[in-house]
């Protein structure tokens, strides 16, 4: 599709307004990463800083840099977020936390658009509360499920029932703009194979070295009942592919085996407009929201894992029906979903073009 850019500040009053619920008089504190890092660029700093302005919101930053391998909220962290009424995370702190207990009575919204293009798009545009009602729709969906069946061009087949708990289905303590996957569902009910496109990656949880392992030849993972049993495939890809669970298990002492849950992308507007392997730590902090990747989170018994298999394309079927057909979300097919499109057109026209760039 073309991609129609709008006034990045648009998606980013978007998120302060509709997502972070700020109001004009409150206290906004704006958490980076040095932008040299490569990851978040510094006009998403800006997008935010001139939305706040003209809101009314009295805004802070603070930079936390960076921390691979043993993130954490410091005592002098937690006193600015304590004098704060919304906590916007701009770095990879944030989305390292999210799975972690946050400071009650805070407002904290983790960002997944990195750069003044993301807010200034689709992505960052379409009404928050059109894709948290559609998300919503799928939660309850998927809670009221009896089956799930995903597969993909590649060779992806994997089934299971869904056991999700009881309630609204949040998964983690905090809140992410773009709202852009449903909650994770456990995969200890499911077993399969899974194509793999390419690559093994990690999961934005904790960073190492050769965080991510390409192969050239085919390679499908098989797992049971939430565990991985074997890789099947090209020879040289498969023993790569075993050597880097060894590995990555070994150093942080966790469940090799462990397939702990799986979800896709809902937001059609999420495009990854350059080629994934040129950052994959980038790729896999964005482009997961589009619904042509689903992706599992894997060695590790805990969300997210430290490895992330991915699959391109799928098609997901909730009791028989392929919401999710070959990577196109059809939020329609949802109870509730065609009523949500029909009182949001700017989702419904992203809904009806969507951007299939997704850096694969």
């Amino acid at each position: 599709m073309l991609v129609r850019l709008s006034d990045p500040k648009t998606g980013a009053t978007n998120l302060l307004r509709h997502c972070a619920e700020a109001r004009a008089g409150e206290r906004l504190l704006v958490i980076t990463e040095p932008p040299e890092h490569g990851y978040y660029s510094e006009d998403a700093v800006a997008c935010i800083e001139s939305a706040a302005q003209e809101m009314g919101l009295f805004m802070r930053r603070m930079d936390v840099g960076f921390s691979p391998s043993a993130p954490r909220l410091t005592p002098d962290r937690l006193a600015e977020i304590d004098r704060a009424d919304v906590i916007v995370f701009l770095a990879r702190l944030g989305d390292q936390l999210r799975f972690a207990e946050m400071p009650a009575g805070k407002r904290i919204v983790v960002s997944f658009a990195l750069d003044a293009d993301a807010f200034g798009s689709p992505f960052g545009t379409v009404p928050y509360p059109a894709m948290e009602g559609l998300h919503r729709c799928v939660t309850t969906a998927l809670h009221r499920a009896r089956s799930l069946r995903v597969r993909c061009p590649r060779g992806t087949d994997f089934s299971g029932a869904p056991a999700l708990r009881p309630g609204p289905g949040d998964d983690t303590t905090i809140r992410r703009f773009p709202l852009s996957v449903f909650p994770p569902i456990p995969a200890s009910d499911f077993s399969g194979r899974v194509a793999l496109c390419g690559f093994l990656t990690g999961t934005g949880s904790l960073y190492y070295d050769d965080y991510t392992l390409e192969f050239d030849g085919p390679l499908h993972a098989v797992f049971e009942h939430g565990r991985l049993i074997a890789f099947e495939g090209d020879p040289a890809s498969v023993r790569a592919a075993e050597a880097q669970y060894d590995r990555v298990a070994a150093r942080f002492g966790i469940d090799r085996a462990a397939v702990h849950s799986w979800h896709a992308g809902i937001h059609p507007g999420c495009g990854y407009p350059t080629a994934a392997r040129t950052n994959y730590e980038r790729w896999g902090g964005s482009a997961f929201g589009n619904p042509r990747i689903l992706h599992l989170h894997t060695c590790g018994a805990y969300a997210p894992g430290e490895i992330s298999w991915n699959v391109l394309d799928p098609t997901i079927e909730i009791d028989g029906t392929p919401v999710w057909e070959d990577g196109v979300f059809h939020a329609e097919r949802l109870p509730g979903g065609a009523e949500i499109l029909a009182a949001f057109p700017e989702a419904a026209a992203i809904f009806a073009e969507p951007d299939r760039r997704v850096g694969l």
